[in-house]
């Protein structure tokens, strides 16, 4: 049996685990405000507004996803682990809303201290071309283009990079999106900065902990 071909009973066993995960994660959610007179945010697809029609090909990234990944670069000493949550979220019109928050870990696994944000849209086009918008914390503004490689995996890659005066010197970026080993969150972003080509910066491997 080649790599590629399916396992026997791996679909009823993604299936399975799968309904063991929402056991745990169906019930949970962003937090919530009463009186918002709007549709808010869900990152959870049994609640909320109903996910848009233009979404259902993002429809298996929505979720609140949590987990541990590495960051490696020419110019810094490493690699060095990381923390990080990501959420994609919607409120029913034909955009996810994306978040990310990073933290550096120690050998033991310890917070040592807060590290990267990011946050952004993704905007899917009647093409099936993906638009992303994201903001860093460090003064990088990003448009991404990409498309779905299939039902489940998304890769993007810079149309634009814009800078503050106070950023690092980075000029392109792509990512790999992928949902792996039965519903888990992965993904590999390579990154072209600092006088440096385009190579692997960072990758992660994350759990899904709302919906």
């Amino acid at each position: 049996m080649s790599d590629n071909e399916p396992v026997p009973g791996s679909g009823d066993a993604a299936v399975q685990a799968a309904a063991s995960r929402a056991a745990v994660t169906g019930a949970r959610n962003l937090p919530q405000f009463d009186d918002l007179p709007i549709p808010a945010d869900t990152a959870n697809l049994r609640s909320g507004p109903s996910l848009h029609d233009a979404c259902l090909a993002l429809l298996p990234l929505v979720g609140v996803w949590r987990g541990e990944g590495e960051v490696v670069y020419p110019t810094i000493d490493g690699p060095f682990r990381y923390g990080q949550q990501i959420t994609f979220a919607h409120d029913g019109r034909p955009f996810l809303y994306y978040e990310a928050r990073a933290w550096l870990l120690d050998e033991n696994g310890g917070v040592i201290r807060q590290a990267a944000r990011e946050s952004g849209f993704w905007r899917p086009q009647p093409d099936d071309t993906i638009e992303v918008l994201l903001t860093h914390n460090t003064g990088i503004v990003e448009l991404y283009y990409g498309k779905p490689r299939n039902q489940t995996s998304w890769e993007i890659s810079t149309d634009a990079v814009v800078r503050t005066a106070t950023a690092k010197d980075v000029t392109a970026a792509q990512r790999l999106y992928g949902i792996v080993n039965n519903g888990d969150l992965a993904y590999v972003e390579e990154r072209a900065m600092v006088g440096q080509p385009l190579q692997p910066h960072t990758s992660a491997h994350l759990k899904r902990i709302v919906g």
